[in-house]
């Protein structure tokens, strides 16, 4: 299976043929109403270059600006965090919860009343991540966040074609981010997405995504803006993707299915499974954990799978773990710590074939019963 469906080529050749080159055209209009069209709930979206790019304007929307506060998942990716220090304002890191490994909905609520507590001031938003492709505790979060007034942004970059009690992932939130990059379930090369709640927010979101330019006969400023735009080939791209998203969601929870089996019977070894109905996730990346006793630590597997020319990934390292955020307050008891150390990431690419992976399971076999 390519990572292509096949029909990419003859939308990129229209781009071509007519011309429409640039950060805007009809292709990337055709991609944000598939996308639209796909999440339902009357969601807006905006095609842009980066999955940060949209959580960026998430925030900027949301006027979060110099000395505000946002609570950001703990374990995740350094991207759900950076866009909070772009604008001048301070992460608040909350720690995970074991079931989705996400961010747990208790400690957030505790974290809120504690920032109220110390600084007379609400954080200015939420970013709430479904990481590897599973959905958080999304309506528990939702419901602290309205409690409090204090919008929620979902960091859905993995999550496309995730469900969360039969909801799309990317729906849950004032605004959503989506994410294209090349290792996504859908890509469009480099790209991403912002879901709005409507077209006033969306409007919005493209004047900053646009340079922020005012509606005169010359340029004129009165705001910061960027240039975010989704060019119309990488937009042609994406409409030939929308077209297999099914496949690839279907082929990614395949793979876990095979993870699953194959990996059953080794002692302290357990692949993340959806721990409820409520929950399905594309399973974007199948990852495992590895109890202390098992015979082998997450790194050293790792190592073993390289020496077979098998690539794997350890777990994100928690954000309150790395230097360039050590003085963010933290709330936690060391889950996220503990899912770090325990956990590693196994190839789920859509392009692997079933023996890739048996290949796979057979490679961490050995490497168990060598140590």
């Amino acid at each position: 299976m390519n990572h292509m469906g096949g029909t990419e080529r003859k939308y990129v050749a229209d781009a071509f043929d007519t011309d429409w080159i640039v950060p805007l055209g009809p292709h990337v209009d055709e991609f944000e109403h598939r996308l639209e069209s796909y999440l339902g709930h009357d969601k807006r979206v905006l095609a842009l270059s980066s999955g940060t790019a949209a959580l960026h304007l998430a925030l900027t929307v949301l006027g979060v600006g110099a000395g505000d506060e946002v609570i950001c998942q703990d374990l995740t990716f350094a991207a759900s965090a950076n866009p909070v220090v772009y604008l001048g304002a301070k992460p608040v890191f909350v720690d995970s919860e074991r079931r989705t490994m996400n961010i747990d909905p208790e400690l957030l609520e505790e974290a809120i009343a504690d920032r109220l507590s110390k600084t007379g001031r609400l954080p200015k938003a939420i970013i709430a991540v479904d990481m590897y492709g599973m959905p958080a505790q999304l309506d528990r979060i939702a419901e602290v966040a309205a409690r409090y007034g204090i919008p929620l942004v979902e960091d859905a970059a993995e999550a496309l074609g995730s469900t969360f009690g039969g909801r799309r992932c990317g729906t849950f939130g004032t605004f959503a981010a989506l994410s294209f990059n090349g290792n996504k379930i859908i890509t469009t090369s480099g790209g991403g997405a912002l879901v709005c709640p409507g077209e006033e927010e969306r409007r919005r979101a493209l004047f900053f995504a646009t340079q922020a330019r005012e509606d005169r006969p010359y340029y004129y400023h009165e705001h910061v803006g960027y240039n975010y735009r989704l060019s119309n080939v990488c937009g042609a791209i994406g409409c030939g993707q929308m077209e297999v998203l099914p496949e690839r969601v279907e082929r990614r929870r395949h793979i876990h299915g095979i993870y699953t089996e194959a990996l059953a019977d080794i002692p302290g070894m357990a692949v993340q499974q959806n721990p409820g109905p409520e929950f399905d996730s594309n399973f974007w990346l199948t990852t495992v954990q590895i109890a202390p006793g098992t015979g082998i630590t997450p790194d050293a597997l790792r190592l073993a799978l390289a020496a077979e020319n098998i690539e794997s990934r350890l777990l994100w390292r928690p954000m309150h773990m790395q230097p360039v955020f050590a003085e963010a307050p933290y709330y936690g008891h060391g889950v996220s710590d503990e899912l770090f150390e325990r956990g590693l990431c196994l190839p789920s690419g859509s392009i692997l074939t079933d023996e890739d992976i048996e290949r796979v399971a057979a490679s961490i076999h050995r490497a168990v019963a060598k140590n």
